[in-house]
């Protein structure tokens, strides 16, 4: 009979093994700092079957999982690791993150939240919580969370940006200055503060600022793809001049992001004419905001059509979900959240789908993913509805525009080729509220209100001058200004200050920040007609006042962007309501001021008038939308056909 090892003896074997455990998670952490997961997941499974209750194992392997984008494979491996050690923090906090990852933002909440009351101390939870707070629009609770993480570590300068941000979402403009002006003081050559700075700068219209920050980010980081996208999309605030030095930064844009792209594929076999398209859509708007607002009426008719012919794919860049995001994907054959993955792992998804035509809604406004399609995961890629630029990217093949909105000698500011379409390049989504019209305000108050509820930042020192004009042209005029910054008192005064340096008292200004859509619409029955900023011109507040009965006055420019109103006016029927320069958009104020039978006449018909105009004909729209989308796949067909035969 053999007699029992002592018990020292049975456990020196065991140390040996934890030894030689912890040296394979030393090597494989390694391998991961040198960006070799794969490696790394092989010595942690090692490491695991020597000491199959070592909790730290299986942690680092779920995160090696998260680099290779086995999101799932992650999840197990933490799970592992709290069954062995429940009270591990780090565990939670990085099942969190696999969470994310995995567009489950209610359990990331959950995961980082248990990882905080298991370690108070636990600064990066208090982050990653208050990011994942921000996605969801809580940015209340957002807020909380990042300024526990700063009491832990006051000169965090990433999180006083992450802090600014979401103060900007609450309306509280001087406060995100203030924390973005604090990030800089602490890391003053960091490429990402100065990009956040300067998003504060533009948003409250100090534009020269902004872009000093944007291009001091650019000398900082070059390759800062991000950076670059502001400045480029800052550059449209700028006047009709500005198109040239716009278009540069934008064809650097696209050099760069092509130098980052793997190899393309070749899909020339995909090359057959008559077959339903697989057509993609890629934006982090699929939710109430404008883009869906052009988007969701046109893909809804393309859905109920008894014959398809295009097979519709949304790819969202948001985390955030609502009533609009629901419904446009109920309207597609195909729904992928992409936000938070790489762009590798975005085009892998794209070209697992088989998509053959692949439509950027954003360009270089927030949360695009241009560098995807650096990448080109579709044979035909085409940008529309979210800008009015070019993208710089010799990789996206055309520019859905129209005949009024991009006159042939701006073609030479693009890198697409254009495609026109009939009529208009935009139709809009009727409101989904309940709300008349009303009489005309000057009737009642005995003044003429002028409005206008663009973004504050397109309310130039140019455009303030031309406006001021029109209130001393127009006896007892008032003006109406509504937009998120104005909820700021440091904003009002100074805009106010800026209106008193032309001689306009207070008691002629309105101002009002950000309000739900419907309390928004309703403010239109307070305006009698909507003055147009530019040369960044209007594009849903244009045709959202036209359907409450405003008419806008729009200032006609020579570049897409600042044409924008042109379009939408003469489909609309309104060709009287568009300037050729600013003489002429202060006489035609004060013209249309003076004839408030026409306006009242004019305010009854007009939502009939443009609900019949083709800015509201999604019928005709998705006709026109799917023939070009067949013209340009027809094109590449015979193209590849013709290289397939040599």
């Amino acid at each position: 009979m053999h007699k029992k090892a002592p018990i020292l003896g049975r456990l020196i074997p065991r140390v040996i093994q934890d030894a030689r455990a912890r040296a394979l998670i030393k090597a494989g952490n390694a391998l991961e700092d040198q960006e070799q997961p794969s490696k790394a997941i092989y010595l942690y499974d090692s490491a695991i079957r020597l000491s199959p209750r070592m909790a730290r194992a299986y942690l680092n392997k779920g995160n090696a999982l998260l680099a290779t984008a086995d999101h799932a494979g992650a999840l197990r491996a933490f799970e592992e690791a709290l069954l062995l050690r429940p009270t591990y923090a780090d565990a939670h906090f990085n099942m969190g993150n696999a969470y994310v990852r995995m567009a489950n933002l209610i359990s990331a909440v959950s995961a980082y939240e248990r990882a905080i009351e298991l370690n108070p101390d636990l600064t990066e939870a208090y982050v990653a919580l208050g990011a994942v707070l921000d996605d969801l629009q809580r940015y209340d609770a957002a807020v909380i969370n990042y300024r526990k993480a700063l009491a832990r570590k006051p000169n965090y300068a990433e999180v006083h940006c992450n802090l600014a941000r979401s103060l900007r979402a609450l309306g509280r403009f001087s406060e995100a200055l203030i924390c973005c002006r604090l990030a800089a003081s602490i890391k003053p050559d960091s490429a990402m503060v100065q990009d956040c700075l300067g998003n504060i700068l533009k948003d409250i219209g100090y534009l020269a600022e902004a872009e000093a920050c944007y291009r001091r980010a650019i000398e900082l980081e070059p390759a800062f793809v991000h950076a670059r996208s502001s400045l480029i999309f800052l550059l449209n605030y700028s006047d009709a001049a500005a198109q040239g030095p716009a278009c540069a930064e934008a064809r650097q844009y696209g050099t760069l992001v092509a130098q980052s792209a793997g190899i393309q594929m070749d899909y020339r076999a995909r090359s057959q004419t008559d077959r339903v398209l697989r057509v993609g859509f890629v934006s982090g708007d699929f939710r109430t905001h404008p883009v869906s607002f052009f988007l969701e009426a046109v893909l809804k008719k393309i859905h109920d059509t008894t014959t398809r012919h295009l097979d519709i794919f949304g790819y969202s860049n948001h985390f955030f979900v609502d009533g609009v995001t629901d419904r446009i994907k109920s309207l597609c054959d195909g729904w992928r959240v992409v936000a938070g993955l790489s762009d590798v792992e975005v085009v892998q998804r794209i070209r697992e789908d088989a998509i053959d035509i692949l439509i950027d809604l954003s360009g270089h406004t927030a949360h695009n993913r241009l560098a995807v399609f650096a990448h080109r995961p579709a044979p035909v890629q085409v940008s529309w509805l979210g800008y009015f630029g070019t993208t710089g990217l010799t990789t996206i093949d055309y520019v859905l525009a129209d005949l009024w909105s991009l006159l042939p000698d701006d073609e030479v500011n693009f890198t697409e080729c254009i495609w026109r379409l009939p009529d208009t390049r935009l139709c809009f989504t009727p409101p989904d509220v309940e709300l008349l019209v009303g009489p005309l305000p000057a009737v009642s108050s005995g003044f003429v209100t002028f409005g206008c509820f663009n973004n504050l930042s397109k309310m130039t020192a140019s455009v303030l001058a031309v406006w001021s004009r029109v209130l001393h042209a127009v006896p007892n005029s008032r003006l109406f200004l509504k937009s998120p910054q104005l909820a700021d008192p440091d904003v009002m005064r100074r805009v106010l200050k800026a209106f008193a340096a032309h001689g306009i008292e207070v008691s002629r200004l309105f101002f009002e920040g950000l309000s739900s859509r419907s309390e928004y619409l309703a403010c239109y029955q307070r305006v009698d007609i909507a003055l147009d900023p530019f040369p960044y011109t209007g594009g849903t507040t244009t045709v959202e006042a036209l359907w409450m009965g405003v008419p806008v006055l729009t200032l006609q420019g020579e570049r897409f962007l600042a044409r924008q109103g042109v379009g939408l006016l003469m489909n609309a029927g309104l060709p009287e309501w568009i300037a050729s320069d600013t003489e002429d958009y202060v006489k035609r104020a004060i013209d249309h001021a003076a004839d408030l039978q026409a306006l009242a006449e004019l305010r009854g018909a007009l939502r009939q008038q443009v609900l019949a105009s083709p800015l509201f004909n999604a019928t005709d729209f998705a006709q026109h939308f799917e023939n070009a989308l067949r013209g340009m796949w027809k094109s590449w067909c015979e193209k590849s056909q013709k290289l397939l035969q040599k």
